[in-house]
């Protein structure tokens, strides 16, 4: 089956691009916007639509296998790349990356997105993590089509791995609603919640951590209250770097600090996502191992996960290889082709570490969905429910789409099993 096209539509994400640089630095809210001027290059503003751009693959017998190109919410944040627009990256999808596809058999992923993922721009850079990313999806898709497959099922063929009929626990994400959010994801019972979104020290952390530590004693309660006694998610916070401006990035203080969260959240198990920004690859790798080690000295069992710095497929190998955190987050956008997303999993598991199928609230339906067979293949310890942050949808998405896979998956299991018992 042959690509016989390439078209592409713009859209719009599940949310917003939000200008973390600004945010940090303490410009308030303003309604759902915020005020003061944005900082980092690129932005016209603190808060500004999210946008995609849908692609297209045109497959010789008309079927149309898509994909969608989305960055993440914090755009050109933590070494990751500069924001993305729809009208600035259309043409260059269709006039330097189409017409490398047209012609081609649609016979391997891996090759397929890996000529992708290599293609250089006319200035030798790397075409942008969105494209990759968007590009990678439709191919994906392109190839199950083609060999009237799942997505899931392309994966495990291409990578030898084997099928387990088994569900990926959901990461719920509140946003900054994180009280009737949380509310929502326990009612609808995720396994994991809520992250929070703690990214201010003064009006979300607490000047001295006091602020986080009330919202677990409320979340932890209302879980007890909501959940029943079968019910006991992991809870899973992302402080974006606060716990260390907070306490200075003293080791003890940020130990003494985690093992009273620790306390006040059992008997629930808790992930820190993100306690400090060291502003690079290699000191976010020392602090993080310096601080898990302490933990451990401690006996204290909260797990920390990496994200910011931790962005490409080469960083998680280094923050695996280093042991530098209990869970990477692979944030399916930052990484380009989900080839990456793939291979990044089998990394960490092969090595002991937690792994997480991360993302954005600032993707799309598309992301979401492929993330479901990405997950169902390679068996992470936790995948995001995505896109945006109302809880509902994303959960929806992710849910339903691991839910029908599965089924098929199992159908087609019983029949193959039927088959061979007849024969």
């Amino acid at each position: 089956m042959k690509i016989v096209d390439v078209i592409a539509s713009p859209g719009l994400t599940g949310f917003y691009f939000d200008d973390q640089k600004a945010i940090k630095a303490g410009v308030a809210h303003d309604g759902f916007s915020y005020t003061g001027k944005a900082q980092t290059p690129g932005f016209k503003a603190v808060r500004q639509r999210g946008e995609s751009i849908s692609v297209m693959l045109i497959l010789e017998d008309g079927q149309v296998a898509s994909g969608d190109c989305a960055a993440v919410q914090y755009s050109g944040a933590g070494g990751r790349d500069s924001l993305f627009l729809a009208e600035d990256f259309i043409p260059i999808i269709l006039k330097e990356i189409a017409p490398k596809l047209v012609g081609r058999e649609l016979d391997s992923f891996r090759e397929l997105a890996g000529l992708v993922e290599h293609l250089k721009r006319p200035d030798g850079d790397r075409y942008h993590t969105a494209i990759r990313y968007g590009m990678s999806q439709a191919i994906l898709d392109g190839v199950a089509k083609a060999k009237k497959k799942t997505m899931t099922e392309v994966i495990l063929e291409e990578y030898d791995l084997p099928m387990v009929l088994e569900p990926i626990p959901i990461f719920t994400q509140t946003g900054d609603d994180r009280y009737d959010n949380a509310d929502k994801a326990i009612i609808k019972r995720a396994g994991v919640l809520p992250h929070a979104l703690i990214n201010n020290v003064e009006t979300k952390l607490g000047k001295h951590g006091e602020l986080l530590m009330e919202y677990v004693e409320w979340l932890r309660n209302r879980i007890m209250m909501l959940g029943g006694d079968d019910y006991r998610p992991v809870m899973h916070i992302d402080v974006y770097g606060t716990i260390g401006v907070a306490f200075g990035d003293s080791m003890e203080r940020m130990v003494d600090y985690l093992a009273r969260l620790e306390k006040v959240a059992a008997p629930l198990h808790l992930r820190i996502e993100g306690p400090m920004d060291a502003g690079s690859v290699e000191g976010q790798i020392e602090q993080l191992k310096a601080l898990r080690v302490a933990l451990k000295v401690r006996g204290v069992k909260v797990e920390i996960v990496a994200d910011e710095w931790c962005n490409t497929y080469e960083d998680i190998v280094k923050f695996v290889d280093e042991q530098a955190a209990d869970m990477v987050q692979i944030k399916t956008p930052d990484l380009g082709g989900i080839q990456n997303t793939i291979e990044a999993v089998l990394y960490a598991r092969k090595y002991g570490v937690g792994a997480y199928v991360g993302g954005s609230c600032n993707e799309t339906d598309a992301g979401g969905r492929t993330a479901v067979h990405v997950a169902l293949a390679t068996r992470p310890d936790q995948m995001l429910a995505k896109p945006g942050m109302g809880v509902d949808e994303g959960y929806m998405i992710v849910h339903n789409e691991m839910s029908r896979t599965l089924a098929v998956l199992k159908y087609r299991q019983e029949q193959k099993t039927h088959s061979e018992q007849v024969v």
